[in-house]
């Protein structure tokens, strides 16, 4: 199962996450600064960074934003019993018996996300295998106000079919559908939570 982080990177060389990374073969094993997989984007090796990325090569995820989605890959995939950091949901032993962690970045920072940049990450979730979608961020909302489908539908169109784009590609024999999970709350902010 590959479950895909969209929020900040996550830190790829995480003692408690290594183990659990999605990895694109293709990219690892390629030429650095090259698409060898001829999917529009260069070296994306653990996911792709939609916040900083030029078609120049400039999608190295960057050591040191890792902070909330690294965070939140922990929950989710942390390796169990290894006397390291704390023991996440899904994470396994360590030796290929956890889910697979996808990091894609919408976030600069730990707000500042693009409704495109948001429903481009899904999408190469979609593309690249994953089954989960964690979001772990909100909207912004004006005070007093909640999120109700209409808002989201009027609002948030080009994300909205992104989603829907996920749940129609979804295909991993291991499960019967795809997932998409959102933070609830976020006190109507912006922002990574």
């Amino acid at each position: 199962i590959v479950v895909a982080i969209i929020d900040n990177v996550v830190k790829p060389t995480h003692p408690d996450l290594a183990a659990n990374m999605w990895v694109n073969e293709a990219e690892k094993n390629g030429v650095a600064g090259k698409d060898d997989d001829g999917n529009g984007y260069i070296d994306d090796v653990h996911g792709v960074n939609f916040v900083t990325y030029h078609y120049d090569g400039t999608t190295t995820l960057k050591e040191n934003e890792s902070d909330h989605g690294t965070h939140v890959a922990g929950t989710i995939a942390a390796v169990n019993n290894n006397g390291i950091g704390v023991a996440g949901v899904a994470g396994g032993s360590g030796k290929g018996d956890g889910v697979r962690i996808m990091s894609i970045q919408i976030f600069d920072g730990d707000d500042n996300s693009s409704l495109k940049g948001n429903a481009k990450g899904m999408e190469y979730a979609a593309d690249h295998g994953a089954s989960i979608l964690q979001n772990s961020w909100g909207y912004p909302l004006n005070p007093g106000t909640t999120m109700s489908d209409a808002i989201y539908e009027g609002s948030y169109g080009v994300e909205l079919a992104a989603l829907r784009y996920f749940v129609k590609k979804s295909n991993n024999p291991a499960m019967t559908g795809s997932v998409a999970i959102f933070a609830a709350g976020n006190e109507g902010k912006q922002t990574a939570d």
